[in-house]
């Protein structure tokens, strides 16, 4: 199996992860920082500089669905960067569903005793809601190759 990068797409931030070779194990990248790329095209060239560099040959963005499944805005806007990122990276782009992901994220800081106390924590939380993203996309993958008992 080869490497797969995830996409935490968020309105001011960027969480990153990446698998190891293996699809087994995620691990969190940098956070980036939306503002700083004037536009989705300039992030999606951001992000395929990226997967290059650590050969990730899928790329899986968080679907921000509500919580009967349907899609709003966000999920209209992540589709269209998926759309983006396709085209800019010639990588394999597929969506997963995120719900509940910043949530986990949030109670696993807390279970480690960390308080949210600034702007960095907030980076640390998309970074670790892009790794619970892949972490469930990965076991996703892996029970669907079990074959039937």
């Amino acid at each position: 199996m080869s490497r797969i990068l995830a996409v935490d797409y968020g309105e001011r931030r960027v969480g990153l992860a990446v698998s190891d070779e293996t699809g087994t194990i995620a691990t969190g990248l940098e956070t980036l920082d939306r503002r700083k790329y004037k536009s989705d095209q300039a992030l999606a060239a951001e992000i395929a500089r990226l997967a290059g560099e650590y050969a990730a040959v899928m790329i899986v963005v968080g679907l921000p669905l509500n919580m009967d499944g349907t899609s709003g805005e966000a999920a209209a806007r992540v589709v269209g960067f998926t759309e983006i990122l396709g085209c800019t990276t010639g990588a394999g782009v597929a969506t997963w569903d995120e719900r509940l992901t910043t949530a986990a994220a949030l109670r696993t800081r807390r279970e480690l005793g960390l308080q949210l106390k600034k702007r960095r924590d907030k980076k640390e939380i998309d970074r670790l809601s892009a790794v619970i993203l892949l972490q469930n996309y990965l076991a996703y993958q892996r029970q669907s190759r079990k074959p039937d008992v």
